[in-house]
């Protein structure tokens, strides 16, 4: 009965309702996201809250439901392997050690500190690790990344990606009123930028201050950070496997690693082999993006406002702190390895 449920969700009107649902709040959201002051926040973070202020206003339709879950798994996944599209692995290389050191340090401290402080804070373990990894790595994307490892809920995922979109919008701001104020070169304020700020679009738009070195610096460090989502999606999928099984044998039986993880790769082997023409891979690159911001939809529109007031406070005290400690760290680093 389940599985002829699950076969009908996934058909008819009602679904074809959810994802034309979510579809339009994801465009709603990129262009509104072209607005001076909200291009800081981004289409995935506006097509949360429309979401979110959707359902609010208007309901979701029952029959809707299969379409919108439809956009915020599948979906969702399809956007991330074309997003692999952004990633160069050359640009990686060109960077030199010293800037993956400093990613790799980031990210580390990053999560641990910030899964610590969701323990002692009694936040859910999920809930957790998701911030810490959205912190961390790469924000929104990360964490709907990082979700399928753990078996994250609609709502772990949608508070953890909605709280680590606001801080991440919140230390762009700041980030371009304190350029100024730190000294830094334009180089060294874009391995500052792209080593702390969360979203890619967050790096952008805090780097363009510092010009058009700063920017283009601050994408190949983001893109360094983006390209550890791969070990640590596995790493944490090892881990919660762990946490699951009891046996040896029965935590190998459930060690994957997920499809749209592979896709990921395959497109930055792609891009990085300059198969496709940059016109082309721009275009898909934007793709990703909508098929993302569908899902971000979709997650806002499955949001309890009710669990979220009551878990998402402390769960934005965890993210607030560990994204303070990731720009102090990061600043720190850059002076420690003679980058400013």
């Amino acid at each position: 009965m389940k599985n002829a449920t699950t076969v009908h969700s996934y058909k008819g009107a009602g679904f074809l309702l959810g994802v034309v649902i979510t579809m339009v709040i994801a465009v709603a959201a990129k262009y509104i996201a072209m607005l001076p002051f909200l291009s800081v926040m981004g289409q995935l973070v506006i097509a949360i809250l429309l979401g979110i202020a959707y359902k609010r206003v208007a309901g979701v339709p029952e029959h809707a439901v299969g379409g919108i879950a439809f956009s915020s798994k599948r979906l969702l996944r399809f956007g991330i392997i074309l997003l692999g599209l952004r990633l160069n692995l050359f640009d990686i290389a060109i960077a030199g050690p010293k800037v993956l050191a400093i990613a790799i340090i980031n990210i580390t401290v990053t999560i641990f500190v910030v899964y610590g402080l969701s323990r002692w804070l009694k936040i859910d373990k999920k809930l957790g690790i998701l911030t810490a990894c959205g912190t961390a790595i790469c924000g929104a994307a990360a964490v709907v990344a990082i979700a399928p490892q753990l078996k994250a809920s609609d709502n772990e995922t949608a508070i953890s990606a909605t709280t680590v979109a606001i801080l991440g919008t919140l230390f762009t701001l700041i980030y371009t009123f304190l350029y100024p104020v730190l000294h830094l070169s334009e180089g060294g304020y874009g391995i500052f930028s792209g080593a702390t700020l969360h979203e890619i679009a967050h790096v952008i738009a805090a780097a363009a201050p510092g010009g058009r070195e700063a920017v283009d610096l601050a994408v190949i460090v983001k893109m360094t950070r983006v390209a550890m989502l791969v070990p640590v999606a596995i790493i944490i999928g090892l881990w919660n496997n762990r946490q699951v099984s009891h046996s040896k044998k029965q935590r190998l039986k459930n060690v994957s690693i997920p499809w749209f993880i592979v896709g990921f790769l395959a497109m930055s082997a792609i891009n990085t082999a300059g198969i496709l023409p940059e016109a082309i891979a721009e275009q898909l690159i934007a793709a990703a993006y909508m098929l993302i911001a569908m899902a971000m939809a979709g997650l806002g529109l499955g949001v309890d406002l009710v669990l979220f007031k009551r878990l998402g406070k402390k769960t934005f005290v965890a993210g607030l702190i560990g994204s303070l400690l990731l720009s102090v760290l990061g600043l720190l680093l850059i002076y420690g390895f003679h980058l400013a």
